[in-house]
């Protein structure tokens, strides 16, 4: 190659690699916090790359529980290194509370959104609508003849004596709003747990075979024969039924307790145009869609479609639970929380 042909090809070889950077710094990367697992395989395989394609950006989840991403955003307020963020509905009040979001701009998906969706004049909007109700153990309950529950009050049933499983309302969300619900039925709120207290020791207590930190055990405690009923989600229970393992739902009478994961665009990002955007996208019908076939992930928007007709059905019955579903006052309890948590570890579960 003489001298000049070799300036020549090196010459383009440079252009084409400032070319390439270029194109490459047109390509905008938008972090999301969010939980990991199944939410992160679903939103990174199926749902962020339509997107991703249409706005010629990247879309990188920030896994963790939603403790570990309001943490993330509360360090880094003064400047966000996240654009979007999922978390728990009442963790999400908190960081509401703390200025860590933006009010969610007005698009079409808002107004087709299910009942108790939209948080704080949309400061927040549900990507992922959840509730805690009742389960039973199938299998037993056949076995000894007996009908599903129909009430919280189930719980205290002297027929289920050392076959309640109950989620530590301290650590677990379940357990805390299967408490709740008893102290509302007992004549309390959440400004006044008095009546819980007082009574929960004396009627479901007796009942509870073991308080666990999570719902993780609870396959288990079904298989062994171990546990007859707990709070459940209706999700939680279709995963359950997925592995054979004879869990099924039941609605309570006094409603369930709405569960949600959230999103919120984090106040002062560094792309606030291109995170509404994505905001936006994840609450349209087609995004909630998959998210739904590809990680049984139940849309808030209702216009929303499952791929089969039984998954249909089990979304308008989902949808049907929601009508009855209690959103609880998480202003108040946030607050007073820790104080709660000791209270329940002192007299209820030591």
């Amino acid at each position: 190659m003489t001298k000049s042909k070799f300036l020549q090809t090196a010459a383009f070889a440079a252009l084409a690699i400032t070319a390439a950077g270029a194109v490459q710094a047109q390509t905008k990367t938008l972090y999301v916090g969010m939980n990991g697992g199944n939410f992160e395989k679903t939103y990174t395989q199926h749902v962020f790359p339509d997107f991703e394609k249409a706005n010629d950006v990247k879309v990188v989840v920030v896994p963790g529980t939603s403790s570990d991403i309001l943490a993330k955003a509360t360090a880094a307020k003064g400047n966000p290194q996240m654009h979007v963020m999922f978390l728990d509905d009442g963790v999400m009040v908190r960081a509401i509370g703390a200025g860590l979001c933006e009010k969610v701009k007005d698009t079409p998906a808002l107004a087709d959104l299910a009942p108790g969706a939209r948080l704080k004049n949309d400061m927040a909007v549900g990507i992922d609508l959840g509730m805690t109700g009742l389960a039973y153990n199938k299998k037993m309950f056949e076995e000894k003849g007996w009908a599903p529950p129909t009430s919280w009050m189930d719980l205290a049933d002297p027929k289920y004596k050392g076959k309640v499983v109950f989620q530590s309302a301290a650590a677990s969300s379940f357990g805390l709003h299967a408490f709740l619900m008893f102290n509302r039925i007992q004549g309390g709120d959440e400004k006044n747990v008095e009546p819980g207290f007082s009574k929960f020791k004396d009627t479901i207590g007796p009942n509870v075979l073991e308080y666990i930190p999570s719902s993780a055990k609870i396959s288990e405690m079904v298989q062994t024969g171990e546990a007859a009923i707990f709070p459940l989600t209706p999700t939680a229970v279709a995963a359950h039924q997925e592995k054979n393992i004879p869990v099924e739902y039941a609605q309570p009478k006094e409603g369930s307790v709405v569960l949600m994961v959230t999103e919120c665009v984090i106040a002062n990002n560094s792309e606030p145009e291109s995170a509404q955007k994505l905001a936006a996208y994840l609450l349209s019908p087609e995004a909630q869609s998959k998210a739904l076939q590809y990680g049984n992930i139940v849309p808030s928007n209702v216009k929303a479609k499952a791929a089969t007709p039984e998954a249909e059905a089990k979304l308008k019955k989902f949808h049907e639970y929601m009508k009855t579903a209690v959103t609880l006052d998480w202003d108040t309890i946030n607050e007073k929380r820790p104080e709660w948590n000791s209270r329940w570890n002192k007299t209820i579960e030591r």
